[in-house]
C-alpha cells in the first residue's frame, strides 16, 4: 500500500507530456504548454501609428499656437501614408492610421480650427513636442525577438499577441483523450427513473465537470455493469478510442469488484494498488500498453479526492505542465475552533478557507463519509489529518490543500 505521497510522486513520474502538433489558433488551445517558442517575424507596431483622431504634424512647423497649416492629404486607419508631409503641411489621420513620411507628431482634432478647404490653424499654446500622440515602430515588440518562450500556458492574452503577430497555427503539445465510465449494477443513469436499491450516477457527471477544468477533450462512456463479459467489452472499446481511462466503481476487494481483474486479462500492469488515504484507499493506477488506466473507487467523494490528488496532476503532467505544477499545493492554515479526530489513516476532510487577514483559516465541514456527497456542496478545501488521534486546539495550524486557489 503507497503513502499519499509516494503514490502522487509514481502517477506523475509515470506519464509523460505528448508529442509536438500543429493546432489552429482559437479558443481550443486555451490553457494548453506551447512546444517552440514564437519570434516576432517584424516589429510590432510595424508603423509609427496615430493614437488620436486630429493631423499628422511636423513638431519644428509648431513652435506656438495660431500656427495656419495646408491639408496636403488624409490617412485613415488600414491605409497606405499618403504624400510626405513638407514645411507648413499636415496631413489628416486617425486613430492607427500610418503616419506619414514627413510628420512627427500628431495634434488632436479638438485642438485644431479649420479655416478653409485646406488650411487649419492650430489653437494650442506651447511647442508640439516630437512623438506627441504617435505609437512608435517597434514598441511592443521588434522583429526577430522571442514574445512566447516555449513552455508556456496559453491564456487568453497570450492568444491575442500571437494573433497580432498572424500565427494562423500554433505548435503544442497534444492533449490527451480521456473517456470516463461509471461501473456498478446498483446505477442508474439520469433519464431512467428511480426503483429500490438503485442510485443514480454522479460520479461521471462529477468527473466530467471536473475535467472541464483542462484542456482536454473528454467522453463519458455511461454505466457499465458488474459483470466480466459487458467489463470487457466497454474496457476493450476505451482502450481503443482514448489515451486514459478513468473508471469509477468496482475497485475494492468485493465479490462485485470486477474491475481490476478484467484489466488485468487486457494486459494492466499495476504500478499503485490502494493508498494509505480516507477516503480513497482503493485507489488504481497503471497501463495498458500505451494507455494509462485510473481507477477510482465508486464512494463518490472518494472518487472526488481521489481526482484531484492523482488524475488531475498525471493529466496536468501529460499536457506539458512542470512537475512542480502538477500535484496541488498542502497549505497551512488555523482552525477557527477544536477539533478533535480520531482515523485509522490520513484524512482528507471536506473543509472551507477563508483569507480574513495574514493568513488562512481552514473550518472543517459536518461530514458522514466516503458516500457523503452533499459535504462537498461549500467545500474549497481539503482539511488533512494525520492517522490516530489528534486534538487541536482554537487556532492551531493545520494543513489543507485547496480545491479553489486561495
Amino acid at each position: 500500500m503507497h503513502e499519499v505521497g509516494a503514490a502522487q510522486q509514481v502517477v506523475v513520474d509515470g506519464v509523460s507530456p505528448g508529442e509536438v502538433v500543429r493546432a489552429p489558433l482559437g479558443p481550443q488551445l486555451l490553457g494548453r504548454i506551447l512546444a517552440e517558442a514564437v519570434v516576432a517575424p517584424r516589429d510590432l507596431p510595424a508603423f509609427d501609428k496615430s493614437l488620436r483622431d486630429g493631423y499628422a504634424v511636423r513638431s519644428q512647423d509648431c513652435g506656438c499656437g495660431g500656427v495656419v497649416l495646408r491639408v496636403v492629404g488624409e490617412v485613415a486607419a488600414g491605409a497606405a501614408p499618403g504624400a510626405r508631409v513638407g514645411a507648413g503641411e499636415c496631413q489628416r489621420i486617425y486613430t492607427g492610421a500610418p503616419l506619414p513620411e514627413g510628420a512627427d507628431a500628431v495634434i488632436m482634432q479638438e485642438e485644431m480650427e479649420v479655416i478653409g478647404a485646406d488650411q487649419v490653424r492650430w489653437r494650442g499654446g506651447g511647442a508640439v513636442q516630437p512623438g506627441q500622440w504617435v505609437y512608435p515602430r517597434g514598441q511592443e515588440m521588434r522583429a526577430g525577438e522571442t514574445v512566447v518562450p516555449a513552455g508556456s500556458r496559453l491564456s487568453a492574452a497570450t492568444l491575442g499577441v500571437l494573433a497580432s503577430l498572424g500565427q494562423a497555427t500554433l505548435a503544442v503539445l497534444a492533449a490527451p483523450r480521456v473517456g470516463i465510465v461509471s461501473t456498478g449494477n446498483e446505477l442508474l443513469e439520469l433519464s431512467q427513473p428511480w426503483r429500490a436499491g438503485k442510485i443514480y450516477n454522479s460520479n461521471g457527471p462529477m468527473l466530467a465537470a471536473l475535467l472541464t477544468r483542462l484542456p482536454l477533450a473528454a467522453t463519458d462512456y455511461g454505466i457499465l455493469p458488474d459483470e466480466e463479459a459487458a467489463l470487457r467489452t466497454g474496457l476493450e472499446r476505451m482502450l481503443q478510442e482514448c489515451d486514459v481511462l478513468i473508471i469509477a466503481g468496482g475497485m475494492s476487494v468485493g465479490t462485485y469488484d470486477l474491475v481490476p481483474k478484467v484489466l488485468r486479462s487486457l494486459g494492466l500492469v499495476e504500478q499503485v494498488r490502494q493508498v494509505r488515504m480516507k477516503p480513497g484507499k482503493p485507489f488504481l493506477f497503471g497501463r495498458c500498453g500505451a494507455r494509462v488506466v485510473f481507477g477510482l473507487p465508486g464512494n463518490p467523494v472518494s472518487a472526488f479526492v481521489c481526482y484531484h490528488l492523482f488524475v488531475e496532476p498525471a493529466l496536468r503532467r501529460m499536457l506539458g505542465y512542470a512537475p512542480t505544477a502538477c500535484v496541488p499545493p498542502l497549505r497551512s492554515g488555523r482552525l477557527p475552533e477544536a477539533l478533535v479526530a480520531h482515523h485509522d489513516r490520513p484524512t482528507y476532510h471536506p473543509a472551507v478557507w477563508s483569507w480574513p487577514g495574514s493568513e488562512a483559516v481552514v473550518r472543517p465541514l459536518p461530514w458522514s463519509g466516503a458516500p457523503d456527497l452533499r459535504a462537498l456542496l461549500q467545500a474549497n478545501a481539503l482539511l488533512v489529518l494525520p492517522a490516530g488521534e489528534v486534538r487541536y486546539a482554537p487556532g492551531e495550524t493545520v494543513s489543507w490543500i485547496p480545491l479553489e486557489e486561495p
